[in-house]
């Protein structure tokens, strides 16, 4: 009797299972579809022409994950909802250079692929591109055994928006009274899980897990619709360093954002969090976005109208500082008082 022939399903690549994940991801795809894309899902690569009306267009590109915040989604068996994470945290920071984000693409590992859990991740991500206006143009699966614990897998995304170069927002606008506004979260978003997860490690079961899996919010048409209605001076996404650690990258030499404790609700989630960890409060600024998902920096004369532009579309927003002139400061920063 001749040995058995190893196939590569043997080693633990399924090329059969991913053929039928690509079928499944093409009607998906096609939802996010704009009237740009010449070529999209199925080829070797994503084909997008620059949109129409610019003058001089630049791009502005952007890549992120989703970190540990996968393991709640293994935990929970809760495979939907972090596509929309991992599209949020790389078109939220595009948007904040004042771009339109127009194309997106995933990198989706595992070490065993299954289509049906992998096509709830890519339901995901389709969503988040809806959210925001772009297209899923593509992106790769990888089948790698060994490398990744069985029934895990990480996610890669990559972004590229369009701005008109006159009106890129770096912060250089921003100037002393200026007010900050707050939008506010949909919970941790994508940061800090690592903390919270170690907070929880003794109570943290199915339950408690899919609250925190609540996905990041996107900010995109939001601060589009107040970058063409106001002059913004620049906006912030709060990610990782939280407030602290976001805001001052948007901040001249010289200046500080001066924020006041209590301007705006922190959502319960993360009292729950210091108060398991006894962890004080500066811990929980840098490491959270502590109930503040984006920020956006205007004139006082504008705050109002933006106020009340953010207010008709549904995104809670608070005026929760300002930004002060302090010459003696080595590198902008911020203060909460």
């Amino acid at each position: 009797m001749a040995d058995k022939r190893l196939t590569y399903r043997d080693s633990g690549v399924d090329i059969d299972e991913g053929d039928a994940l690509v079928e499944r991801i093409k009607p998906l795809a096609r939802r996010t579809m704009r009237p740009e894309v010449l070529a999209g899902i199925g080829g070797f690569g994503g084909l997008f022409e620059v949109p129409k009306g610019y003058r001089e267009p630049v791009l502005v590109v952007g890549t992120d994950g989703v970190g540990t915040k996968l393991k709640l989604a293994f935990l929970a068996g809760c495979h939907d909802t972090v596509g929309i994470d991992l599209v949020a945290m790389s078109v939220n920071d595009v948007v904040v250079c004042g771009a339109e984000p127009v194309v997106f693409l995933d990198y989706f590992a595992t070490s065993r692929l299954d289509a049906n859990e992998a096509e709830q991740v890519i339901r995901g991500i389709a969503e988040g591109c809806l959210r925001a206006g772009c297209a899923l143009i593509g992106g790769e699966t990888a089948e790698l055994p060994g490398f990744y614990a069985r029934g895990e897998y990480d996610l890669a995304g990559f972004c590229v928006g369009v701005v008109e170069k006159s009106r890129i927002l770096d912060g250089s606008r921003v100037k002393a009274g200026d007010a900050v506004i707050g939008m506010a979260s949909s919970g941790l978003h994508s940061n800090g899980f690592s903390l919270a997860r170690k907070v929880f490690e003794k109570d943290l079961g199915a339950h408690l897990a899919r609250e925190l899996l609540e996905p990041t919010r996107i900010y995109v048409k939001d601060c589009l619709a107040l970058r063409d209605a106001v002059d913004v001076h620049a906006f912030a996404h709060i990610t990782g360093g939280g407030l602290p650690g976001n805001l001052p990258r948007v901040l001249p030499d010289g200046h500080r954002a001066a924020l006041r404790k209590g301007s705006w609700p922190v959502p319960p989630i993360f009292a729950r969090i210091q108060q398991a960890g006894n962890l004080e409060d500066a811990e929980m600024l840098r490491t959270f976005n502590m109930g503040i998902g984006m920020c956006a920096i205007v004139s006082r004369a504008d705050l109002p109208r933006a106020l009340g532009l953010l207010a008709k579309r549904g995104q809670a927003a608070f005026e929760i500082g300002a930004v002060e002139s302090a010459p003696g400061l080595a590198e902008p920063e911020v203060v909460v008082a």
